[in-house]
């Protein structure tokens, strides 16, 4: 049984390579690390708790088994038993988020204009605070409307129920997340292709892993889970050794590639989606799709496949800067598989000006080669449970009884209709909320985990709240970036202190012990949304607020999931799950059988009822319906004479083994390894530049002569012509250098795409 303590920590790190001078931020001379030296001599008796981690996102939850002394967490082991139980340095490091001394603990409000250069803030009370929210919403809404206060989140993901709970029962349809940036246009892509209903596009959005002996070809497409998912990257190694060929798509070359890949194909950023026409080309030329498939259950296949013809072998690997034997290799693999497909995709996908339609190019390979809804193909889950994507109920969300009622007054349904109007949960668009502040739309907002940096021009989205009546904040800690900006900030309970919500592995719910109590006055994200509920005058709706609101909200969602299972139940098998069985068996092709449209009738939910090659969605508000492909709108093609003065490529926002986003900058042992913003260049460019490892080097782009500074590595994983950088470095943050090109489809950013250019600062 793995037991990591901060020096099984070290002396993991040192044998990685990863570097032993990992001293952590000192505190009045001690490690950051809960009086470890004494606990370890101590002869107080073990406590046990489980939980699971969420220093990656709210998934893959992988678990844990914290073992407590002296009401401390000691120590972190892996949780035996559990479906995803691989800790990785991130999870081992939660240990010293929740005893950083630099955490916020209390309420404060601020005492100083918002955005001057010497913010301050005064320590207040829970009652002042949820006192002042109350009469600054509820005037809002007395003057202008409910629906110009906006309500958001970003990370930890969990709350995101409970707050749709909040907005729509004070009226406001305007609840919108960090998915506004990531995951929500792969979603939409696919209701676009398959029809609106939500769990079949969530199903199919992005893809999953291959079957070992089942799937044929997995195509692995922006996406490198050796680094971001170590826990599906397993199951990808064993599809390899059962004869699956893999086909990985990055124009980087990463652990991934090296592992996995039969053919990689190192492409120019922004040409996925001719790159996916072209292998719809040569399926179709070579007479290798699903016929019977396309016949019964395509719509639209006759136009796709005369506009595909276009994207020849020989004019696709020019407009991707491929070598023409490596894409036929790649196009052959797929024409002479022997079984169903998988495109593994990834959240990040569709950072594009032109996202939805690249998207969609991909997913469309799945039905054209027979292998939707197929063992070892991308499959829709049989009998699923009734939970929403953040594990709560639409009807604990509200979302079903009253957000039909508030739809007319999203903020978004101007700027963004189709992705407005294909939307049943309700989650706005946040992309536009300088427009949205500008025209009076939204006057003010609650912010659970939100971060300024993670949208292009950062600086407009500073502005916005700052310009906005009122905003309000929860977080972990002050982060000045963002909070700056705002007028008051609530201290947010960490992943260990709080229950909520629930976890399920496909029909297995765990409930998710609280290891400890809060410390000092920080409070859960549900219970935030039911006190500031109780003081806006929702006390019935939110259970009077207070220590029991968590359980209350569960208690509520496993009434409204209604399948027998109770709060008590999971409470009474801890750390076990109980599972849900299903009433029949699990059934494949449900679109044959009736299944995924609300009348019974075979099909699909799409307006045709068919599978969409050109979307009548999109027809509807004047969008080409076919998954055309657009080069990017600065690129070597599209703007040559700007590629003269910025001549490399922008890759910006992939990940990196060690943060999650802009997560976890403040953790000692994390921050040793990678403390400062690194941005990689082949050795060839750098060398052109006059370049040298470890060299501090400014990148400026079309849209910030300016530029930021970082550190320069060279290294052999990036394409020539092509920077990586990593995202979220409050003093090097590459969203500045992005222009706000948004797709006007899903209104998505082109994080990577645009022009750049690289010197020594």
């Amino acid at each position: 049984m793995a037991k990591i303590s901060r020096r099984t920590f070290l002396k993991g790190m040192a044998a990685t390579g990863a570097g032993v001078a990992i001293a952590g931020k000192m505190t009045g001379g001690q490690y950051i690390y809960p009086d470890y030296e004494a606990l370890a001599a101590s002869t107080a008796p073990e406590e046990i708790k489980y939980t699971h981690c969420v220093m990656c996102n709210h998934g893959p939850k992988c678990g844990m088994k914290l073992i407590l002394k002296e009401g401390k967490i000691f120590r972190v082991e892996k949780r035996e038993g559990y479906p995803n139980n691989l800790l990785c340095a991130k999870g081992i490091s939660a240990l010293q988020e929740i005893y950083d001394p630099d955490r916020l603990l209390y309420p404060h409000k601020r005492t100083t204009p918002k955005g001057s250069d010497d913010p301050k803030w005064e320590r207040i009370t829970w009652d002042e605070a949820l006192k002042t929210i109350a009469e600054k919403f509820n005037q809002i809404k007395k003057d202008y409307g409910a629906e110009k206060v906006l309500f958001m989140t970003g990370d930890p993901k969990e709350p995101r129920s409970a707050l749709q709970r909040l907005a729509f029962t004070f009226g406001s349809p305007n609840m919108g997340t960090e998915s506004s940036t990531c995951y929500k246009a792969t979603e939409l892509s696919a209701k676009l292709t398959y029809g609106p209903e939500w769990y079949t596009a969530s199903s199919l959005a992005m893809g999953g892993g291959p079957s070992p002996g089942k799937t044929s070809v997995a195509l692995i497409w922006a996406n490198n889970p050796a680094w971001s998912a170590p826990f599906s990257f397993n199951g990808m190694r064993n599809g390899k050794g059962s004869g699956t060929k893999y086909i990985v798509i990055d124009p980087r070359v990463t652990p991934t590639v090296e592992a996995l890949a039969d053919v990689h194909l190192q492409l120019r950023p922004g040409t996925d989606g001719a790159l996916a026409l072209c292998f719809g080309n040569y399926l179709i030329e070579h007479d290798a799709y699903d016929k019977e498939f396309v016949e019964k259950w395509a719509h639209g296949f006759e136009e796709y496949k005369e506009y595909v013809k276009e994207f020849t072998i020989e004019k696709t690997a020019e407009i991707c800067d491929l070598p023409i034997d490596r894409l036929t290799e790649a196009c052959e693999i797929l024409a002479n598989r022997t079984g169903p497909i998988v495109v593994k995709g990834s959240a990040a996908a569709p950072h594009h000006s032109n996202a939805v339609n690249d998207y969609r190019a991909r997913i469309l390979l799945i039905p054209l080669t027979g292998s939707l809804d197929v063992p070892g193909g991308s499959t829709i889950g049989s009998e699923p449970l009734g939970l929403d994507e953040w594990a709560g109920t639409f009807e604990f969300a509200r979302s079903g009884d009253l957000l039909p009622k508030l739809d007319h007054l999203r903020v978004d349904r101007e700027y963004f209709p189709v992705w407005a109007d294909t939307d049943q949960q309700g989650s706005v668009q946040l992309n536009a909320i300088p427009e949205y502040v500008k025209t009076g739309a939204i006057k003010a907002c609650l912010m659970l985990g939100g971060n300024a940096m993670m949208w292009p021009q950062s600086q407009e989205y500073q502005k916005a709240f700052q310009d906005m009546e009122f905003v309000v904040a929860a977080d972990m800690h002050i982060r000045p970036w963002t909070h700056n900006y705002v007028d008051m900030i609530l201290p947010a309970a960490v992943s260990f202190e709080r229950i909520a919500p629930l976890t399920a592995f496909g029909r297995n719910l765990f409930l998710k012990e609280a290891v400890v109590e809060p410390a000092g006055e920080a409070r859960p994200d549900y219970r935030i949304c039911c006190d500031i509920g109780v003081a806006l005058g929702y006390e019935e709706e939110f259970w009077g607020g207070g220590k029991d609101a968590e359980e209350n909200c569960l208690r509520e969602v496993l009434l409204t999931l209604d399948v027998g299972v109770t709060y008590d139940d999971l409470k009474a098998a801890v750390p076990n799950p109980i599972a849900v069985p299903m009433k029949g068996e699990a059934q494949f092709k449900k679109y044959e059988l009736g299944i995924l449209r609300p009348d019974g009738k075979p099909g699909f939910t799409s307006p045709t009822g068919k599978v969409e090659f050109t979307s009548e969605i999109l027809r509807k508000y004047g969008f080409d319906p076919l998954p055309v492909y657009k080069e990017p709108l600065n690129s070597p093609v599209s703007t040559p004479d700007l590629y003269k003065e910025f001549p490399l490529i922008m890759n910006s926002g992939n990940r990196v083994p060690i943060y999650t986003h802009s997560k976890e900058r403040e953790i000692p042992w994390l921050n040793s390894i990678m403390p400062e913003a690194i941005i990689r260049l082949c050795k060839k460019d750098a060398e052109d530049r006059g370049l040298a490892e470890g060299d501090m080097v400014r990148i400026t782009s079309p849209v910030n002569k300016e530029g930021i500074v970082a550190k320069l590595e060279v290294t052999n994983i990036v394409k020539p012509g092509v920077i990586d950088m990593f995202h979220g470095w409050s003093k090097a943050n590459i969203n500045l250098l992005i222009a706000r090109d948004f797709d006007k489809i899903s209104g998505f950013p082109p994080f990577k795409e645009g022009l750049c250019q690289v010197e020594k600062a």
